[in-house]
């Protein structure tokens, strides 16, 4: 333990730790109230399907390797198709205490979809953003699209327009 230096030498540093210490006990409680959402059968374990979506209820945003990563840290050595709390826990509180997996700035995010927006209109018509998104790169699966669909799409015009769509879904790191 430090010490301070001067007249009060002797007084031993003790609030440091603590707010330390508090920092990692909320952070455990967030993990353990996700992970409780997820744990049907109030047995502290998930099914390994729905870390993902535990990960990202937490504001972390990982690729789908990063995800694969994460889960051979949590796995039992002979899977069972479940996470148990107590492997998840520490993992995921070493994630957030270094802040992974943080999700991608509005900017990068705007430069990106004006780089498929050939026309310079604002919008990208549904067809080719499911193109670009389930055909290119990291693939989107079925659920992903409709879900990005859900919420991105203007059914009147069967287009994304881009610039509403990334004000709905960035995340305020404030």
């Amino acid at each position: 333990m430090k010490k301070l230096m001067g007249r009060d030498k002797d007084r031993e540093i003790t609030k440091p730790i603590y707010h330390l210490d508090r920092a990692v006990a909320e952070i455990e409680k967030k993990i353990i109230e996700a992970f409780e959402v997820f744990d049907h059968e109030c047995n502290k374990t998930v099914d390994v399907r729905e870390i993902g979506s535990i990960v990202r209820s937490l504001g972390c945003f990982p690729t789908e390797a990063e995800l694969h990563e994460l889960l051979a840290k949590v796995e039992e050595e002979e899977p069972t198709g479940y996470i148990h709390l107590e492997k998840f826990l520490p993992v995921m509180t070493k994630v957030l205490l270094d802040r992974s997996y943080r999700p991608i700035p509005e900017d990068v995010l705007l430069h990106a979809f004006e780089a498929l927006d050939e026309n310079k209109c604002g919008y990208i018509t549904k067809e080719e953003l499911v193109k670009y998104l389930t055909e290119e790169g990291e693939p989107f699966t079925r659920e992903e699209m409709e879900d990005m669909l859900s919420t991105a799409l203007d059914p009147e015009t069967n287009t994304i327009r881009y610039r509403d769509y990334i004000s709905m879904v960035v995340v305020d790191e404030s």
